[in-house]
């Protein structure tokens, strides 16, 4: 599994906190990510984590299926649903693939929080550790993060994942799919009636 943990006394403060279902959480992580690529970037990697089989942990591949095929000359994305990057094939996949130069990769996963987290998109500068949440040990992932906080941190909760409701995981998904979109299109300067993501 790909769960990570966030808590944000104890780490640098979020670029980004919005409530998953605000109406304009799109345009916020658009904003809030346009900030952090680097100038000079040519292309830009999303990094889908998590499991296809477990609620909890299906953002990242949600976020990676709802991406595929979009702006394909300047987005890239690994993890999907169909092929996800969970425990075991997280490092296997991210070891045999080649980063263009001048990239900015962007990793995208499930976390556990704070109460007051819980149900919330966190957009952060720097990488996510995926798995921290659960206590595995893999590599951190990203030059950003998109986390969303699925469940609070509490060891007694951590079965829930299992059957953690699918509509707040998909409009979580959907929100940052969007707001990803919006990015691409406004930094590589598409025109603004190229279409993003058509979700309903």
């Amino acid at each position: 599994m790909g769960i990570s943990s966030v808590n944000v006394s104890l780490q640098t403060k979020p670029n980004l906190v919005i409530p998953y279902n605000h109406r304009l959480a799109p345009l916020f992580i658009r904003q809030a990510l346009y900030t952090l690529i680097p100038d000079g970037t040519e292309h830009i990697y999303v990094i889908g984590i998590g499991s296809s089989r477990i609620n909890g942990d299906s953002l990242g591949p949600f976020v990676g299926t709802l991406l595929k095929n979009c702006f394909p000359e300047r987005l890239t994305v690994l993890g999907n649903l169909q092929s996800p990057l969970d425990a075991t094939t997280l490092i296997p996949e991210l070891t045999s693939f080649t980063v263009r130069k001048n990239s900015f990769v962007l990793a995208v996963d499930s976390v556990l929080g704070s109460e007051e987290m819980v149900n919330s998109i966190v957009v952060n500068e720097g990488p996510c550790v995926p798995g921290a949440g659960l206590g595995n040990v893999l590599p951190p992932v990203g030059d950003c993060s998109i986390k969303g906080v699925i469940l609070e941190n509490d060891p007694a909760l951590k079965n829930s994942l299992l059957c953690t409701d699918l509509h707040l995981v998909y409009t979580m998904a959907a929100a940052i799919a969007k707001g990803i979109s919006l990015t691409v299109r406004q930094y590589f300067k598409y025109p603004s009636d190229h279409s993003i993501l058509q979700i309903s």
